[in-house]
């Protein structure tokens, strides 16, 4: 049984509307999405940023901005950052909206209206005594990182005769490889998006441009995910498959198979692909599966496998239908999110061993994990082994840490061995033996 941490951890916000997804906007800001709908119910939609901190105690989440979009649910976004640019694109109903994200640091007395004219969506944070050290000036004037986000294209990825809906957007991650691929994207990135009509569509980003649709589904996408170190990506559809595809060719490489309990139906429900912390340039894909129909008395499973031999590496069983999956920036960490229970679960990604469950994070099914990145300088998991964010329908954002695991340093128990083998010794000296 893996030990249980509740102290210190918990809830980091809440917000007035139901949370469907969340990203990391930079090393120590998160960024939520989520909303009411089209309909008069007076729930708001849009987004909110938070800027995370420690104390020394516990986290602490400040509220940067909120950006509402009017009729439009956020249901699925991604984030896209290079030296330059930072981008934003999100799900609202059957389009993909695209937003460019301006960094703006501002002094204590100043806000966005003096600085960038009239944001009718857009409101800054309150003045705060949380602002972190590193963000002081010289001068001890405080300033304060803050957002403009500039609605920019806008392009349908949907086209379901019934109820038209983008389900997942996703960008690639790996420039190097797009960068020598010239005829598709100038600048190295694709973005992918998949909903109610089954279909993979491949757009260049950011341009927005479509370049060619993936035909293989013949139910909606639920999933997908780009690798980081090659050319794959994965997609999971409530038809039961999932596809590993080479993106650049636009050709499907393999169906992910595995042998499933006799008489038992499981659909794919997540996918994510991460780095093999063991093996440097090579990506293991991580996958959630829950039982259907008759089956659903049985575990769900959290799965491991080799997408380039289409293998199943290691499966654990888990006795709960899940809904969300993060995985570490590092490889080193898989985090899932639950149904009914609303719990959250920490793995070790190469062995699948369970670290942390925070049992009942909340009160409803968990719509979204987002870890703490280690790869950035600025982020604040320094504090934890690692720490992940969840985010529910329930309105809630929480933060869940996994604290370092105290070990006996080597030459203390390279002393402990030597002792234990000279007293040994000594009493055998003693008995004659």
């Amino acid at each position: 049984m893996a030990p249980t941490y509740r102290a210190k951890d918990g809830l980091l916000a809440k917000v007035n509307f139901p949370l469907y997804t969340v990203q990391m906007l930079t090393g120590r800001h998160i960024l939520v999405g989520g909303g009411g709908g089209s309909s008069k119910t007076g729930v708001a939609n849009g987004f909110e940023v938070f800027e995370l901190s420690h104390d020394g105690k516990k986290f602490i989440a400040e509220e940067v901005i909120r950006h509402e979009t009017g009729p439009c649910v956020v249901m699925n976004c991604s984030t896209h950052s290079d030296t330059k640019h930072s981008y934003l694109v999100a799900g609202q109903e059957s389009h993909c909206q695209l937003y460019h994200v301006r960094n703006v640091v501002l002094n204590e007395n100043e806000n966005i209206e003096t600085i960038n004219g009239e944001q009718p969506n857009l409101r800054h944070r309150k003045n705060s005594k949380a602002i972190p050290k590193e963000i002081v000036a010289n001068n001890k004037q405080m300033k304060k990182l803050t957002f403009i986000l500039q609605a920019s294209d806008s392009i349908q990825t949907d086209y379901n005769k019934e109820e038209p809906l983008q389900r997942v957007v996703r960008i690639s991650k790996n420039g190097k490889i797009m960068a020598t691929v010239v005829r598709i994207s100038k600048n190295g990135k694709i973005m992918a998006t998949g909903g109610a009509d089954g279909i993979v569509r491949l757009w260049k980003f950011p341009a927005m441009e479509h370049l060619i649709d993936l035909k293989a589904h013949t139910k909606e996408i639920d999933d997908l995910d780009f690798s980081l170190h090659d050319n794959y990506l994965v997609s999971i559809a409530k038809d039961g498959q999932a596809i590993i595809w080479d993106f650049l060719r636009g050709k499907e490489v393999r169906k992910l198979l595995w042998s499933q309990p006799e008489g038992s139906k499981f659909l794919y429900k997540r996918c994510r692909f991460g780095p093999i912390e063991e093996e440097k340039g090579q990506s293991a894909l991580y996958m959630l599966t829950n039982p259907l129909g008759l089956a659903r008395k049985q575990n769900s499973y959290l799965q491991r496998w080799f997408p380039h031999e289409g293998t199943l590496n290691k499966a654990v069983a888990i006795d709960e239908s899940l809904a969300a999956i993060a995985v570490r920036d590092d490889g080193r960490f898989v985090a899932v999110g639950t149904m009914f229970s609303g719990s959250v679960q920490l793995y070790i990604a190469f062995s699948l061993q369970k670290v942390l469950h925070i049992s009942g994070a909340h009160s409803m099914f968990v719509t979204g994990l987002e870890f703490l990145p280690v790869s950035n300088k600025h982020t604040v998991t320094s504090v934890a082994e690692a720490a992940v964010v969840s985010i529910s329908v329930d309105n809630q954002i929480c933060i869940h840490s996994l604290p370092y695991r105290t070990t006996v340093p080597t030459w203390i128990a390279i002393s402990v061995i030597v002792l234990t083998l000279f007293l040994t010794f000594l009493l055998c000296a003693y008995l004659g033996i």
